[in-house]
Order: C-alpha cells, then sequence, then structure tokens
C-alpha cells in the first residue's frame, strides 16, 4: 500500500519518498483527507473547469472564474479564495500548492481593475499569504515560500496634503519573483521589486527593492547579506 502511494505521490514530485517512521495511522488518515480533497476537487466542474486532479480544501472559493487558469494536480488549503478580477486574471502553473487561509486576489476595485498574477509549476506555498496583482505579480518555478507571505504590487500617492490619500490615486509597478527562490516566513514584497532567480530571502524581511541572481537578502528594509556561490 505505501509504495502505491509513493509513486503516485511522485507524480507530483518525483523525488519524495516515505521516512521509514511514518506509521500506518498518520498514512491512512493521509489518504483519507487527500481522498475528500479530491472530492472536493470536483466542484470545479460546476464553475466549468476540468478539475485536472485538483485537490481542495474546505470552503475554498473562487471569483471571477473565466478569467482563472490552472494546471494540473492543484493543491488548495482551507478557506482560500481566489479572486481573478483584473484585466489578464490569474494563471497557476502545475503542481502548485497554497496553504490554508490565503488570498489570491487581482484587485478588489471595480473603477480601477489589477493586471494579473501569474505562478509558475511546481511552487509551494504555506499558510496565511496574501497575493496582490494590481500592477502584476509574477512568481517563478521552483520557488518555496513560507507562512505569511505578502506581495503588494501597488502604492498610494500622497503627495497633496491638501486632499485625502485615498482620493489620490495610486502607482503600479508589478512585482517579479524569479524561479527557484527560497522565501522565508513573514516576508513582505512592494511594489517595483524584481528578485533574481535562485535567491534567498530571509524570514520576515521587508523588501521595497530589486536583486539580482542567487542574491540572499534579509532585514527591514532587505538588503544585500552575501550572495550564492
Amino acid at each position: 500500500m505505501k509504495s502505491l502511494i509513493q509513486k503516485s505521490i511522485r507524480r507530483r514530485n518525483s523525488n519524495f519518498s516515505f521516512d521509514p517512521a511514518l506509521g500506518n495511522v498518520a498514512l491512512y488518515s493521509f489518504i483519507w483527507s487527500q481522498c475528500w480533497s479530491l472530492m472536493r476537487g470536483l466542484k470545479l466542474l460546476l464553475l466549468l473547469k476540468k478539475p485536472k486532479m485538483a485537490m481542495l480544501g474546505k470552503r475554498v472559493s473562487f471569483f471571477n472564474t473565466p478569467k482563472i487558469k490552472f494546471g494540473r494536480f492543484l493543491k488548495l488549503g482551507n478557506d482560500v479564495h481566489i479572486s481573478a478580477l483584473g484585466r489578464q486574471g490569474i494563471e497557476i502553473g502545475d503542481n502548485v500548492s497554497i496553504g490554508a487561509f490565503s488570498r489570491v486576489v487581482v484587485s478588489t476595485s471595480f473603477n480601477l481593475l489589477g493586471e494579473y498574477i501569474k505562478i509558475g509549476n511546481n511552487v509551494g506555498m504555506g499558510e496565511y499569504a496574501y497575493l496582490g496583482g494590481a500592477g502584476g505579480l509574477e512568481i517563478g518555478d521552483d520557488s518555496i515560500i513560507g507562512q505569511y507571505f505578502s506581495c503588494h504590487p501597488e502604492n498610494h500617492i500622497a503627495a497633496d496634503l491638501s486632499m485625502a490619500i485615498r482620493h489620490q490615486g495610486v502607482r503600479r509597478k508589478g512585482i517579479k519573483i524569479g524561479k527557484n527562490c527560497w522565501i522565508g516566513s513573514k516576508v513582505t514584497i512592494l511594489d517595483g521589486v524584481q528578485i533574481g532567480n535562485g535567491s534567498i530571502i530571509a524570514a520576515g524581511a521587508v523588501v521595497n527593492n530589486s536583486f539580482p541572481e542567487n542574491s540572499i537578502i534579509g532585514g527591514v528594509p532587505a538588503k544585500l547579506l552575501k550572495t550564492r556561490i
């Protein structure tokens, strides 16, 4: 039984192997929860989407589904919300996992639609993430991301002291995160930032500047700590 399940999981992760210490009770509980997730994935048929082996947690919700595209083996935790209110919508690659209570939201305004969110293949993201797409957001293939990650590709204009900030409009440059990045827990990335391939961002960093490939960065605001060589 264990070998059959391991073979199935390797369709998503070719390097996966069960730990020898894993007990049967935990394994059977895992199988039970995954079967229910696959069953919930069938709700995508009601939204005129092919499930593609999607695994959905409890209370997962979608908005503007015609502009949501996703690949095979999508996995969404409990209470994830995906809203594709935007010009280009949301595109999610194969083997993507998004943790519970996360929000993937292109925009919330009907008078100034956002751009897009694109998540590459084999991306894993922890719980309580917030991904905004107002100015455009891209996350490259094979990136791994900790809990409470947030991206904000938009800035409010606040130059006029005589006018409320909320009436002054916004600037949008977009955010681009390269391939094969490792992003720690509670990292915040602000508008206009580009992160090069293979970079590592330390937990708790606030990133307001761009960094080249293979950078290791951390701090508030984030600075280059060293380069991977």
